[in-house]
């Protein structure tokens, strides 16, 4: 496999999961493929990345964060 492959594949670091009732709502966030906790906003997401090591987190980057069940404003059910 060369390393132009390997790029192709790389998961993507963070996963925001669909929104989940709550009150307030939430969405669980993922990082490497771990549940990292859970996000009351785009802020809680920075700050979850951060706090997981990730020094630069771009959430319009889809390289950085994938979005499930909605975007960045998706935050009610």
């Amino acid at each position: 496999m060369s390393n132009d492959a390997h790029e192709a594949f790389r998961p993507t670091p963070v996963v925001v999961l669909p929104v989940a009732a709550g009150d307030p709502p939430f969405r669980i966030v993922e990082i490497h493929g771990e549940v990292a906790g859970s996000a009351h906003d785009m802020l809680d997401v920075i700050r979850l990345a951060h706090g997981a090591g990730l020094a630069r987190i771009d959430l319009d980057d889809p390289a950085d964060v994938r979005w499930v069940g909605g975007g960045k404003y998706k935050w009610v059910p």
